[in-house]
């Protein structure tokens, strides 16, 4: 991967952090305007943006000046620049009362935990187990997302959780297990061009019989990664501990 300097690396988290934000192209003039400290021109932000897209990190909508990240931009922003929104005591309490009210049955904690995922995050939340299950929450939300007023893109969304099998595939798939608890899936990388737009984020969890399943979310590739990250994190931890003593 290429070597960026002190001010792409800053461009670069600016971009992805306001695209996340507004879901729109980021131009330079907009950063020029609003981030006077990095002092730089628009245009020497322009030749730097230039240089991120040669090296993939950007790329340009055909319909717009500005710039978007990619899924090795992303990627990048997730593993290196994110700073995550740890959740409040308070919310780590509620969380952990309405879970704990469903402890009793894998079911009923699965759906629980799908369901306040769902209105945590404002995404679509998925539990799958490996005997098949599968507990959706959320599916409205994404008539709040931007991305989803392209028909095509709710339609390949509301498709795909209607496809139990694939969903088990991306949520119950490998990625760099010794590395962390949270698996973060771009959908450019999954090499579907149907699910290219889209960002997967789960936790694996292991039940005391020795079965196993994830928890995550479905959203845009601009998912906001320092929120649901540590939500997702905590619940699945929820998730061990309870199901775990079975």
């Amino acid at each position: 991967m290429p070597t960026l300097s002190d001010r792409q690396i800053q461009l670069l988290k600016i971009i992805i952090e306001k695209y996340i934000d507004s879901a729109l192209p980021v131009g330079s003039e907009t950063i020029e305007k609003e981030y006077p400290s990095l002092g730089v021109s628009p245009a020497t932000i322009r030749n730097e943006m230039v240089k991120l897209t040669k090296m993939k990190y950007l790329v340009q909508p055909h319909t717009s000046a500005g710039r978007i990240p990619t899924s090795q931009g992303m990627r990048f922003y997730v593993d290196q620049l994110m700073k995550e929104k740890s959740l409040s005591t308070a919310e780590e309490v509620a969380v952990k009362g309405k879970v704990w009210e469903a402890k009793d049955r894998l079911d009923r904690l699965l759906r629980q935990a799908t369901c306040d995922l769902a209105q945590r995050t404002k995404t679509v939340a998925v539990a799958t187990t490996d005997m098949g299950d599968i507990y959706v929450s959320g599916a409205a939300n994404i008539l709040s997302m931007p991305e989803f007023y392209d028909i095509e893109m709710t339609r390949n969304m509301l498709s795909l959780l209607d496809e139990v099998a694939r969903l088990q595939e991306i949520f119950l798939r490998e990625e760099n297990p010794e590395e962390d608890d949270i698996h973060v899936v771009f959908g450019e990388d999954l090499e579907e061009k149907n699910l290219a737009p889209f960002g997967f984020v789960f936790s694996r969890f292991q039940t005391g019989t020795r079965h196993a399943g994830s928890l995550g979310v479905i959203g845009p590739s601009r998912l906001n990664y320092p929120y649901v990250i540590p939500v997702i994190r905590y619940l699945g931890n929820l998730i061990n501990e309870m199901a775990g003593q079975w």
